[in-house]
Formats: structure tokens, sequence, C-alpha cells
């Protein structure tokens, strides 16, 4: 076991070292002019200001769930005569606060890095397209560096405390279990930061682009919007601290349930088997550490896009390597009937998930981006108006769960039938199989990170760029790299929905694993659901409801904050003289102020509906209907994202597309339409959409967390 602690330790400390070489190097780049400087001081003050609130009510709310899950944790254990209560509430309690911290401190990071890179990329776009892209991404390679290292560090940390490093075999059996309450934590955390900043970015972006672009008739990122620093911190809270706690939470959840099937096949493959998926974890950070060092364009007519093609391909090449290493030296073993594991066949489950995670970038594209027919029928309503492009834009987001569902089931079968030949038929082979495919699919997760996270800071850095009057050569340079991120934000949520799909089937069955514990069966035996039950049924029902209810109000929420906004920017526009003039400077902190608050109120209803459901449904309707509404809500919670996540997107590049010059191009009739377009699909792509990954994997750790308290 040590061999294998030193591995995921040693990549830990290369991690960090790779961390500090791109902070040295972000660091010592130039700030720009004092007016760039002005503006990106306004955009941090602003994301922090927003980030400090934002936690503080984060803080509150985990508190008193911590004292909920202890305190029911412990009695629930003690009524069943179980002497381990205490033990096993003070193990979730402090595993609970370790998830929590780390997911905080994961949004933290990338916040801090990408309000510091963004000015520094508008001041390199002058010295040419290589240097603002290096500046971009490593900043971005730093979030998905440092969240994917916590997560790996947490999780490892935790199973040796928790009797991993013990040497004992019921200890370290145990041990996967006790750490459920860390993706309980950041689940959590996640939920509420990927909520609460789709809110205020989608908030912030209606009222700028209502009250700026359609009826002041200003251009985007006009200084003279009251609103333009509101919508650019906004980039920054719903992209980066967002998303940084959401994947911290998909690699944290996703590394806890496979351990615990781990320890199904503990006779098999002993601790290794329970090992693999945090080795797994440490090899895809190297590999996506290699692939970084790749990006970087030769010339300046080069398409950026496709040097993050590059570096994502050779990071992925670099997966499929270090996998059949990883797979061949560490799940071997000797059957049942005397015959060994095929390896092979183990090291096609992982292949099964790297594929399914580039089919879903590839499926994302097509459905989003402006060179392919959905786009282009959407931009091509806007010229009948707003009601044609909102039923064009709403058939082509349903048409877009069809082969992403597809996928994901082929690659569920594959990879669970290839388990069990693997294995030879043995219980949870299948399983496991999907579990090894799932490792596959976030193998590349920091790289994708480093991605996603270069968009907002590109679009900063565009924003930076036209409030301060940069000459139109460097806009030229910084509109490039926003339409590149434009593009990396769209795909990284395809992958996003993709990856919580594999993960919350992977946290299913660990979910009916803890049922089998608690009701004193072996793990190999089978623990069924039947949805002809009526409490199993009416829980489905239920879980559907959820989603529904849940995506209803983060939208609402959203056009509810966004009157805050354009109230205030229109009362600015009324009251301060001059501004249109440019002689006035606008009250940039107040719109900032405004939407801070509308935005942690508005989080806090549909935060609860995700925290309380599935606790009553399963203490009302018990541990069966508990996993029926588990596997409902998940369904649709992934079909339903697919939906919002592409329709949105959709939308966003149908209007791009008639302002490069189709239909009229700028300032016509299909343009005001296409904007609508935009305006509805920006709470659906950046809010609900978003906030149901993490929805879906919240589910999963609550019952897992609170099962004990199940009938």
């Amino acid at each position: 076991m040590t061999i294998y602690f030193g591995i995921i330790y040693g990549v830990t400390i290369i991690a960090v070292l790779a961390i500090i070489i791109l902070s040295k190097y972000i660091f010592k780049q130039e700030k720009g002019n004092p007016k760039m400087q002005e503006i990106s001081n306004a955009i941090k003050e602003g994301a922090m200001a927003f980030l400090k609130r934002q936690y503080k009510t984060i803080a509150l709310i985990a508190i008193i769930v911590l004292i909920i899950i202890t305190g029911a944790n412990y009695f629930a254990n003690l009524s069943k005569g179980s002497s381990d209560a205490t033990s096993i509430a003070w193990h979730t309690g402090v595993a609970f606060v370790m998830g929590a911290l780390c997911s905080a401190i994961s949004g933290y990071i990338g916040m801090y890095m990408t309000v510091n890179c963004n000015v520094r990329t508008a001041e390199g776009a002058r010295k040419g397209l290589n240097k603002a892209l290096q500046i971009a991404f490593r900043g971005g390679a730093i979030t998905g560096l440092a969240v994917t290292t916590l997560s790996l560090f947490g999780v490892s940390t935790l199973f040796l405390l928790f009797g991993g490093a013990s040497g004992n075999d019921t200890l370290i059996k145990e041990a996967p279990s006790l750490i459920v309450g860390f993706g309980f934590g950041a689940s959590l955390v996640a939920l509420f930061a990927q909520l609460g900043g789709g809110i205020y970015t989608k908030a912030a972006d209606v009222g700028a682009d209502l009250v700026g672009k359609v009826e002041a008739g200003i251009p985007e990122d006009d200084p003279r919007n009251p609103a333009v620093i509101a919508d650019l911190v906004g980039d920054n809270v719903g992209d980066c601290a967002g998303r940084g706690a959401d994947l911290f939470e998909s690699t944290a959840a996703e590394n806890v349930g496979a351990m615990i099937l781990g320890v199904a096949l503990y006779p098999i493959f002993g601790v290794k088997g329970i090992l693999f998926p945090l080795v797994a974890r440490a090899l895809g950070i190297i590999a996506s550490i290699v692939g970084i060092a790749f990006v970087k364009v030769k010339n300046e007519d080069e398409d950026p896009m496709k040097e993050l093609n590059k570096g994502y391909g050779i990071t992925t090449i670099l997966v499929l390597i270090f996998l059949i290493f990883n797979v061949r030296y560490m799940l071997t073993g000797t059957l049942p009937d005397g015959s060994e594991v095929n390896t092979w066949m183990l090291y096609g489950c992982a292949v099964t998930g790297i594929v399914l995670g580039y089919a879903f970038v590839l499926l994302t594209n097509y459905y989003t981006s402006v060179n392919n027919r959905p786009v282009k029928e959407i931009a091509k309503s806007c010229e009948t108006g707003p009601a044609t492009n909102i039923i064009t834009g709403i058939s082509m987001g349903m048409e877009s769960t069809a082969l992403p569902v597809l996928f994901i089931s082929i690659a569920i079968f594959t990879s669970y039938k290839l388990g069990n030949a693997a294995l030879g038929n043995i219980p949870n082979a299948g399983l496991y199989g999907t579990a090894i495919a799932t490792m596959g699919m976030l193998s590349t997760c920091a790289f994708i990170l480093a991605m996603d996270t270069f968009g907002p800071i590109t679009d900063n850095a565009g924003g930076i760029a036209e409030m301060s009057g940069a000459s139109e050569e460097v806009r030229l340079v910084t509109d490039r790299l926003d339409a590149c991120g434009n593009t990396t934000k769209a795909l990284t949520k395809g992958y996003a929905v993709g990856s919580a799909a594999l993960a919350t089937f992977l946290l299913f069955s660990a979910y009916l694993d803890q049922v089998k514990s608690i009701l004193g069966k072996p793990l190999e035996s089978w623990y069924s659901i039947d949805i002809g039950k009526p409490e199993v049924f009416i829980a489905g029902f239920i879980g559907v409801m959820l989603v529904f209810l849940f995506s209803s109000t983060a939208i609402r929420a959203v056009g509810r904050a966004a009157q805050y906004i354009i109230v205030e920017v229109r009362r600015q526009f009324k009251e301060i003289p001059g501004i249109m003039e440019g002689k006035a400077k606008p009250d940039y902190a107040r719109c900032v102020d405004i939407v801070t608050k509308g935005a942690l109120k508005e989080m806090v209803l549909p935060g609860i509906l995700v925290i309380t459901t599935p606790v009553l449904v399963g203490v009302l309707l018990g541990k069966e209907a508990a996993g029926g509404f588990l596997m409902i809500s998940t369904i649709a919670g992934v079909v339903m994202a697919l939906f919002l996540n592409n329709a949105g997107g959709a939308w966003d590049n149908a209007k791009k597309y008639i302002e490069l010059g189709s239909f009229g191009g700028k300032k016509s009739e299909a343009h005001k339409a296409s904007v609508v377009g935009d305006t509805v699909g920006d709470p659906f792509k950046d809010t609900a959409g978003p906030s149901l990954h993490v929805l879906i994997k919240l589910i999963s750790t609550i019952t897992l967390v609170f099962v004990a308290l199940f009938s």
C-alpha cells in the first residue's frame, strides 16, 4: 500500500510545484495602464465581496446541516443497537467539514486566479495572440490543478486517518463508507456556489443587456452602462468559483463511490481495488500537466481552439497509456473459479469512459457551435420574430438530449458487461466496470477545468480592453480568445453533465451497498428496488417533480434578481445626467451590491428544496423508496440539464451568428429577436443547467449520509 500512497502524495507535490511555477509566471506579467487596472480592481473588489458574503451564507447553512447529520447518524445508529454510533457520527461530521472547506477553497482559488489574470491577459494581447493565450490558459490551469489536487489529497488523507493505514482488513473496508460525508460537504458548497454564482451572473447579464443593448442601444461592455462591472464580476462568480466547486465535488464524490464498490471486491483485489480510483486520479493530473505545457500558438493566424484541442488530445493519449499500467498492475487477482482477472477487459472499461467524454464534447459542439445546423436554424427563425426563435430553440434543446442519452446508455452497458466478463460475473463486477469507466472519463478533469476557467478570463479581458479604449488590434486578439472561451465553456458543461450521469449510476450502486450493509446482508448479495410498490412509484414521481421545481425556482430567481438591476440601471440613466455623453461616471459599485444581495437571497429556497426532499422521502417512505427517488431524479436531472445547457448555448451562438452579418446583422429585426432568445437562454445554460449537475450528485451523497435514518 505504501507505493500507492507514495504515487498519490508524490503527484500532489508535483502538482503544487506546477501551480507555484504557473503562478510566478502569471504574477510577473504586466497589468496594463492605470485605466485598465482601475477596471480590473473594480471587478476584483466586486467578485471578492460577493464571495465573502456568499461563503458567510453557506457557512451558516453548513453549520446547521452539520448538527443535523451528526445528530441524525448518532441517534439512528444508536437506536439500531450499534456500538459504533459515536464513532460513525464523529467521522461523518469531520468528513463533511473537510469536504465543505476544500470545496470552498477550490471556489476561492478559481475566483482569485481569474480576477488577477483578466487584466494581464488584456495587456498581453498588446504583445500578440500567443502571449494572451499563455496568460489566460495558464491562469485556468492553476485552477484545474488546484481543484483536482485538493480533491485527491482530501479523500486520500481521510481514508488513511479513518482506518486505511491501520493494516486491519475490517477497518480498511469500513473507511470508504466513513468518508461519504466528504462528498456531501463538497456537494453542499458546490450547489450553493454554482447556484448563487449562476443567479448573480445571469441577473447582471440580463439587466445589462436589456437596458444597455436593447433600450439604450449601446454596445456590450460599454463603460456608460452602470451594470457593466456587475456583468464582468458575474463571469467570475458563476463560471469560476461555481464551476471550481462543482468539479471538485464531482471528483470527490466519484472517488468515494468507486472506493465503496472496491470494498465489495476486496477478496479479489485487496486494498488495491479501493485505492485504484485515487491512483487513476493522480496519473490524470500528471497527464494534464503535460497537456497544459503544449498549449501555445506559433503565429498570429492560428486558431487558439486548435491548440486547446491539441493539449486535450495529448492529455487523453497520456491517460490512455498510464491507465494500461494502472489497470494491469493494480487490478490483478484470482477469481473464485481459479481463473485470473482479465485486465484488458477492465482497461476497456476505462477506454469506454474516455470515449464518452470525447463524445460529449463533440455533441455539445455540434448543438452549440455557430457553424452547425441547430444554431443556423435558430438564427434563421429570428427573421420571423422572437416567438419563432423561442419555439425553435426549445425544440433544438429537446432534440439535443437524444444522442447524449444513447451514448451514456451505451457506455454504462458496455462498461458493465466488460466488468462482468473480466471478473467472471461475480457480484458487483459489472458495477466496478462502470466505476472504472467513470475514472477514465474524469481522468482529464484538470485539463477540462483549465479550459473552462480560460473562458471567463478571456471574457473579462475583452471587457477590460473595450472599457479602457484599447486599440483595434488588441480588441481583435481579445475577441478571438473570447470566442474560443465561449466554446470551451459550452464544451465543459457537456463534459460535466456526462460525468455526472456516470457518477450518479456509481453513487446509486454505492447507496444499494450501504443499504445491504445496514440490513446485515453481505455486500455480494443483491438488493433490488420494486418499482411496482406504491411507495417507490410515489418517490419516483417526487424525484421528477424536484428536478422541475428546482429548475423553475433557479430560472425564476434570475428573473427576480435581474429586476433589481434593471430598475437600478434605468434609475441611473435617468437621475445621473451626462452618462450617455460620457461626461459622468455611473455608480458601478451600487449595481454590484444590489445584484449580490439579490442573488444570495434568491439562492436559498432552491438549495433548501434539494437538501430536505430526499431526506423526507427516505424517512417517510423508506430505504427502497429513497432508492427509487434517487434513480428517477438522476435520469430526469441528466436529461433536463442537457436540454437547458444546449438550448441556452444554441440561443447564445445564434445571436453571435447574426452579429457576424447573417440575416441582416447587428441592429436588424432578426438581431433583436436573437437577443430575446439569448436572454431566455442565459438562466438555462448558466444557472439552472449547471446547478442540476450538482443537484443530481448532491441527492446521491445526501441519501448515502442519511441512509441510517431511513425506515
